[in-house]
């Protein structure tokens, strides 16, 4: 017998239209009925490999010991492995397609332990067809392992080095500049980068020069000069900032309105980032008020 695991923490591009998020929490709750289902998201884009490794990369620091579900599969019923991979000495096991989901998730735990890929047809559901992994594959095999089952029961092992890796580019840079790129934009405007305040060299101060390239904007994008701020409400009314955000890189952000709008910014665009004047003004835009008694 291998160890119980309580908590399964979710994360697919399923969305919540359809009824896939709940049948895979039926299949869990029927075959493991003690185990806990907590969603991370299931708004990943559809087919968006990337997006949902980052998603889950960002969570995993935070998600309870346990098995971590991630579906986001585009090429599910082709000969890409079904795998669970044990991480921080069996604190928790990754189950999910072998395509680069699970891999910088791992990689933020710590690396990989024991890996196998799913082949028991002993902890899978029949099925007339090969459509709906996370019904017939994943979550049996979740339920399995939430009951105590051993990793290995559940297929051979394989070498955690040969697992497709994760895709997410790493910043480029010198002593005068870093081309970074924008890893993900949330729900508040927010675009993130793949920099660290690390990651900037010695030569860059409180003020930044942000040139931002969008995909969409033949124009060659909009020029910037921004300053580091601690948070959201120290950003000029107007002005565009970098924050560092709740992952420990840095955001171009705005305070209450969307920075990704503001620049025309999406996922993977390229944004280059320079020494600043530390001397120059801040450049807002402002609109002036005046508050006049009633008549």
């Amino acid at each position: 017998m291998g160890r119980r695991y309580e908590t399964v923490s979710f994360l697919s591009d399923y969305g919540t239209v359809d009824e896939f998020v709940g049948v895979v929490h039926s299949v869990i709750r029927d075959l493991a009925p003690h185990a806990r289902v907590i969603d991370l998201t299931h708004g990943v884009p559809p087919f968006d490999v990337r997006a949902g490794s980052l998603a889950l990369a960002r969570s995993i620091g935070y998600v309870a010991s346990g098995v971590v579900l991630a579906v986001v599969d585009p090429g599910v019923g082709t000969a890409r492995r079904a795998i669970a991979v044990e991480v921080a000495d069996g604190e928790g096991v990754l189950v999910g397609p072998d395509n680069g989901l699970l891999a910088p998730a791992v990689a933020m735990a710590g690396g990989a332990g024991r890996t196998v890929e799913i082949t028991n047809p002993e902890q899978r559901l029949a099925s007339p067809g090969d459509t709906f992994a996370g019904r017939d594959i994943f979550a049996p095999a979740v339920a399995f392992l939430c009951n105590g089952g051993d990793l290995t029961e559940l297929g051979p092992e394989v070498d955690a080095d040969l697992l497709i890796p994760g895709v997410v580019a790493l910043p480029q840079s010198d002593d005068t500049r870093v081309i970074a790129q924008v890893l993900w934009v949330d729900r508040y405007g927010n675009a993130q980068l793949n920099v660290g305040p690390d990651d900037l060299p010695a030569g860059f101060g409180e003020r930044i020069e942000l040139r931002c390239a969008s995909a969409t904007d033949a124009t060659g994008g909009a020029v910037r000069s921004v300053v580091r701020n601690a948070c959201f409400a120290e950003i000029g009314g107007g002005a565009v900032g970098l924050v560092l955000d709740a992952s420990g890189l840095l955001a171009v952000a705005m305070d209450q309105r969307s920075a990704a709008e503001e620049l025309g910014l999406a996922a993977g665009d390229q944004v280059t980032l320079l020494p600043g004047d530390d001397g120059e003004q801040s450049v807002g835009v402002t609109q002036p008020v005046s508050l006049r008694p009633s008549r």
